[in-house]
């Protein structure tokens, strides 16, 4: 009994590992975008937060994603796309209105503070729902089909774990490391201190870049599902010059379809976040009202501390 017990383990594990490989992409997507909403609010409250935003999270993956993705992929899986065109969307919205923000477009940034925290954390689970739905929906496509309804749960819960440990345990350690190297500035040996200080001076360009390659995943990842599902409803157009592109340039590797790939999705993310900005902007004058986009957002330099 128990060698078959520990089989199936090991089968579940296997799976779980294979199928969660297939979305490390959007895995290190999540990683670069959750920095943002920690940015700005107080040291002692960084981990916490992360904490926070993990357990929703963790709520996401088991409460609604997995439920629904196993009910809609039973009896109604022609809904997918559609769920995935909107979570893209969004993404594109949230990433073009950061960009407009570079350029002096934007509405500025609120300072984040205790008693902003829930919107802070609402901000980053409401994120972390669309990047977590793709991580998953990738995962249980890339199961195999005669995989029984109980195994493939016990596949999906422990890619959700996984995911969720390796998102959130690189976010904590990536908010905290300044802390680190304040602490090695205090170390006797002169080579930690020296260390600890270049560790301390980098990080606000540290968290500049995050900022930013946080909103390129986030153009990127939204611009990919809005191609590939307007293809799975019918509207073919996108995905037949992004499958032509990669035809045209497959000669020159992996690497260069990848990197061309990557920015077509990212600047048909950023038009359609335009026009979605635009839309909202339209709608929100016709009520008299200024939406406040980032409501989660705290810019780069206010992670400094």
């Amino acid at each position: 009994m128990s060698v078959g017990l520990l089989a199936v383990v090991d089968d579940i594990l296997t799976a779980a590992i294979k199928a969660s490989s297939k979305s490390a992409g959007v895995v290190i997507d999540d990683a670069a975008v959750t920095p943002q909403y920690v940015q700005g609010i107080t040291p002692a409250r960084e981990l916490p937060v992360v904490a926070k935003i993990a357990l929703g999270s963790i709520a996401n993956k088991f409460l609604i994603i997995i439920p629904v993705a196993m009910l809609l992929t039973a009896f109604a899986p022609w809904v997918l796309p559609y769920l995935l065109i909107i979570g893209g969307s969004y993404l594109c919205f949230e990433g073009a209105e950061k960009v407009l923000e570079w350029f002096g477009f934007g509405h500025g940034h609120v300072e984040e503070g205790a008693r902003d925290e829930k919107r802070l954390v609402f901000g980053a689970i409401r994120t972390d729902l669309i990047l977590s739905t793709e991580i998953m929906l990738i995962s249980l496509a890339s199961l195999d089909p005669e995989m029984g309804l109980w195994q493939t749960l016990a596949v999906l819960a422990v890619i959700a774990l996984l995911m969720t440990v390796l998102v959130y345990g690189a976010v904590a350690l990536l908010v905290k490391i300044d802390d680190i190297g304040l602490r090695m500035e205090q170390s006797p040996a002169a080579r930690v201190r020296r260390t600890g200080a270049a560790i301390v001076r980098s990080m606000p360009a540290v968290f500049r870049v995050i900022s930013v390659i946080g909103t390129v995943a986030m153009l990127w990842v939204g611009g990919h599902l809005v191609i590939v599902n307007l293809g799975e409803v019918g509207f073919h157009l996108l995905e037949d010059l992004l499958h032509g592109v990669e035809h045209a340039i497959e000669a020159a590797g992996p690497v260069v379809v990848w990197i061309v790939d990557t920015a077509i999705s990212a600047v048909v993310g950023f038009m359609a976040g335009l026009l979605i900005v635009g839309v909202v902007l339209g709608i929100a004058r016709l009520f008299g009202k200024r939406p406040d986009f980032q409501e989660g957002h705290a810019s780069p330099e206010a992670a400094a501390h």
